[in-house]
């Protein structure tokens, strides 16, 4: 039984993470940035350095971490308010950096970090250019954190996942049209499901897996590398 602290558990994908966890037995600190979603173990607004260092030390010894926050925003840069990039900016790469920074801390026996990136961060889309420019930041950031604390014994390592159904993406996924579109855009023909993306965080956690760092497993149906043939 290991302990793991999830940042953003309120999110399709954090309470998809959550449960296999628990499921496997598991001790699970959560946050989140309210009630509405879920009963978290505490209120965290992870933008703030001093609030996720405090998180840690309340959580305890941990073996793992998991930040699951992230944003939406389609528009081209042209369009984008300041307002809104730093919104984005702050949601992904602030909220990531804050949670190297703690555990860098704070996790002194070691153990596994995974952030969020996305396959957008991999290959280029149109109207992603906020989002992109955080979720790139979540790939170096995680390359560089794993090479600072190797000699700690503590891996950063991220997932990519490419369009996946959760409560963030409804607007997208609800829509038949685009939810059309967006399925014929990923070569295995089916958008991403949260559990998808939480057994690859799950893998990553694993400390039979203690072997892997400073990787970016894209978990998106072929999204950012493969180009298949024309389905029939």
């Amino acid at each position: 039984m290991a302990n793991y602290l999830i940042i953003a558990a309120s999110s399709g994908i954090g309470q998809a993470t959550d449960e296999l966890l628990r499921l496997a037995g598991h001790n699970v600190f959560t946050t989140a940035r309210d009630h509405s979603k879920i009963t978290p173990d505490a209120i965290l607004d992870a933008t703030d350095f001093d609030a996720v260092d405090r998180v840690f030390h309340q959580a305890g010894e941990l073996d793992g971490v998991v930040n699951c926050c992230g944003s939406l925003l389609l528009k081209s840069a042209h369009l984008t308010s300041k307002d809104q990039y730093q919104s984005v900016i702050d949601a992904s790469l602030t909220t990531a950096f804050a949670t190297v920074r703690a555990a860098g801390k704070h996790m002194n026996k070691g153990g596994s970090v995974v952030l969020v990136s996305s396959a957008a961060a991999m290959a280029g889309f149109a109207n992603h250019e906020a989002i992109a420019a955080a979720k790139a930041g979540i790939i170096g950031l995680t390359l560089s954190a794993a090479a600072t604390y190797a000699s700690s014994n503590i891996r950063f390592n991220a997932v990519s996942p490419g369009l996946t159904q959760t409560p963030l993406t409804a607007s997208l996924t609800g829509n038949e049209t685009s939810r059309k579109i967006s399925e014929a855009m990923h070569p295995l023909g089916r958008l991403g499901k949260p559990e998808d993306i939480a057994r690859a965080i799950v893998f990553l956690l694993d400390p039979a897996n203690d072997w892997i760092t400073g990787q970016v497993l894209a978990v998106d149906g072929g999204l950012s590398s493969v180009r298949p043939k024309m389905r029939s």
